[in-house]
């Protein structure tokens, strides 16, 4: 009983329910993807979509940042600055994707 020691600890699973609902919605979508390639992609645009969500990000700005930023070349060796959490940290000190390109990073 962990609650029992750390009081950020919640007593039941409400919270946690509540955020997974859409996955769980998006991964019967996924039924429906026609492919398994499909699927997986489904899987990854649907992880990505939520784990903005969950970063307090809009999705659409992400994904085409982040994208813009592929084309522009960014550098693969560089590929956790394209993360949602670490896009969030750069959005805050002044300008997502394009802050970072333009300190010399892609």
């Amino acid at each position: 009983m962990l609650f029992l020691d750390d009081g950020r600890i919640e007593m039941d699973s409400n919270a946690v329910e509540r955020t997974i609902r859409p996955i769980a919605l998006n991964r019967k979508n996924a039924l429906f993807a026609g492919h398994d390639a499909g699927a997986v992609n489904w899987g990854v645009i649907a992880s990505l979509i939520e784990t903005c969500k969950l970063n307090e990000l809009d999705p659409h700005t992400y994904l085409t940042d982040t994208l813009t930023a592929i084309v522009n070349g960014h550098k693969q060796s560089d590929i956790d600055a394209l993360l949602p959490w670490n896009y969030n940290r750069l959005r805050q000190k002044g300008g997502g994707h394009e802050h970072h390109r333009n300190q010399g990073h892609a």
